[in-house]
């Protein structure tokens, strides 16, 4: 049997039964649209996210008091540990290649200015954090260069809590209220938007110190560090671990690196975008199982043709790779068409939910195909060797 004689043999299949060729060839494409669709939103959430986490910029370490047990939980919730301080964060600016470091304090609070309050986020922090976090000051000063353990009550806000206490008006000299502590409002963030559902706009930025005052801890809750682009993670990491190892005589803390959270955050998306390519896998095996059936009745159906090409001198090998191929074109077909059902159907989300991020995945979506051509491969093999071992006479003698 010539190549020519066996895609019109396979073509002239399918032909003769148009709708039940369209029919199964439907759920192989319902199963791929699937994959194609939501492993698009998993990639575009996972993509979203990693996004979201690197919005302070790059070449981050954190530092968290209390040393992280094998379970996962930090001793320093329990207060078994020596505190982060003031002075630990000035020592660490000190080091080499540091480029800032900001002690972090957060807390909730009313923020007053005249007739207007607000409950808003309250971040102490240090005269590096613009350039630790990457976030600008539009207007006015960052908070001075003063002693860590007696900062003059100055204040930050943030561009959405600037609107709502001072409206159209220039806060910068203004009086703003925490509590029964008074702060004059120095600076004006610029817009940072949400990062990881924090809302960086509607916060107060304070002196580090003033906010340890404020919310009556002893210690930081964490010390951002960024470093120089060109120095090596590791030795600044260990850097830092020797210079608190000596001030705190073990080590009670915990060092995270930026390229630690990325990797943590990247395997449990990946994860995510994997389970659910799983979920809308299992559409591509009910779409199988109706290949396979309808490979079977084919079969059924053509048996005295069957027949007939056994006499003519067709082998069991041509006649095995005439079903099987039958059965891997109605999968393709159907796999191609939920590639581009997939492909619009994302579209489509996209533009009527812009906030939901979407990005199309080449793996998944090469992967999908390639086992839709499987599953059609594989539910094509029992029917076909069914076929290629009737017997020539008994098929001919079939009603």
């Amino acid at each position: 049997m010539s190549l020519q004689d066996w895609l019109w043999l396979v073509t002239g299949a399918l032909r003769a039964h148009r709708l039940r060729s369209a029919l199964t060839a439907l759920g192989i494409a319902v199963g791929i649209a699937a994959v194609v669709l939501l492993t698009a939103i998993g990639a575009g959430i996972e993509r979203y996210v990693l996004n979201e986490f690197t919005q302070f910029g790059t070449h981050l370490i954190s530092i968290a008091p209390g040393k992280t047990s094998t379970i996962g939980l930090s001793m320093g919730v329990f207060g078994t540990v020596r505190p982060l301080s003031l002075d630990d964060s000035e020592a660490l600016r000190r080091l080499p290649q540091i480029v800032g470091v900001a002690p972090v304090i957060r807390g909730n609070a009313r923020v007053e200015a005249g007739q207007r309050n607000r409950r808003t986020e309250v971040l102490g922090v240090g005269p590096d954090t613009s350039a630790v976090w990457g976030i600008d000051v539009a207007a006015g000063h960052s908070l001075p260069r003063d002693d860590p353990r007696a900062a003059r009550p100055f204040a930050i806000l943030g561009a959405e809590l600037r609107q709502e206490l001072f409206g159209s008006a220039s806060p910068l000299g203004q009086i703003v209220r925490i509590g029964q502590n008074r702060f004059r409002v120095i600076g004006i963030m610029a817009p940072k938007g949400q990062v990881l559902g924090f809302d960086m706009d509607n916060a107060i930025y304070i002196p580090a110190a003033r906010a340890l005052e404020l919310f009556n801890r002893e210690g930081l809750m964490e010390v951002d560090v960024r470093y120089e682009a060109a120095a090596s993670t590791a030795r600044i990491t260990q850097a830092i671990r020797r210079l608190l190892m000596e001030r705190h005589g073990r080590e009670d803390f915990t060092i995270t690196t930026q390229d630690q959270m990325l990797d943590v955050l990247g395997n449990i998306l990946g994860v995510l975008t994997g389970a659910v390519a799983a979920l809308g896998s299992i559409s591509l095996l009910v779409g199988g199982v109706g290949i396979l059936t309808i490979m079977t009745i084919a079969v059924t159906e053509r048996t005295q043709e069957i027949g007939l090409l056994r006499a003519i001198g067709t082998g069991r090998r041509q006649l095995l790779l005439l079903f099987l191929g039958e059965s891997v074109l109605l999968a393709s077909i159907g796999g191609l068409a939920g590639l581009g059902l997939g492909i619009g159907l994302a579209w489509l989300l996209e533009l009527l939910a812009p906030a939901l991020p979407v990005r199309i995945s080449a793996f998944y979506t090469l992967l999908a195909l390639a086992l839709s051509a499987l599953i059609g491969l594989l539910a094509g093999v029992l029917p076909a060797r069914r076929a290629a071992r009737l017997d020539p006479i008994e098929a001919l003698r079939a009603e």
